[in-house]
């Protein structure tokens, strides 16, 4: 039972790992431009992959303002749903020096990521194209 169980266990872990390494979502991303007047023009490139088995985002680029953020988390957490949704996660937005609780939306080769307060109930949002 003890080794029906481990087996059980292992190929769970597997099947779970294996959906996570196709995920849609992974790859490179384009942010829109911040909506702050200091940082019009900016965007960034993000690089989503697995993280455990959950989502998580790096910045990969930066263009057009100077910040030393490449290598950074911006996104993490995020746990895949179905039909394109994901949720659960936390964005770090780097215009705004601030943490917020995050959900995104794939449609395509078009990633709507928002940025929640209020429990959630209050969010701005972007759309990211993939690059």
């Amino acid at each position: 039972m003890k080794y029906l169980m481990f087996s059980l266990a292992f190929i769970l872990s597997a099947a779970a790992t294996s959906a996570m390494a196709s995920d849609p979502v992974f790859g490179e991303w384009k942010t829109e431009g911040s909506n702050i007047k200091e940082y019009a023009g900016h965007y960034l490139h993000v690089r989503f992959d697995a993280c455990g088995n959950k989502v998580c985002g790096t910045i990969t680029r930066v263009v057009g303002i100077k910040a030393d953020i490449v290598g950074k988390p911006i996104i993490w957490g995020m746990q895949p749903r179905s039909n394109g949704h994901y949720s659960g996660g936390k964005i770090w937005a780097p215009d705004r020096g601030g943490t917020y609780i995050s959900k995104m939306k794939l449609t395509g080769n078009r990633l709507k990521v928002s940025g929640c307060i209020a429990g959630g109930l209050l969010c701005e949002s972007q759309i990211w194209h993939r690059q």
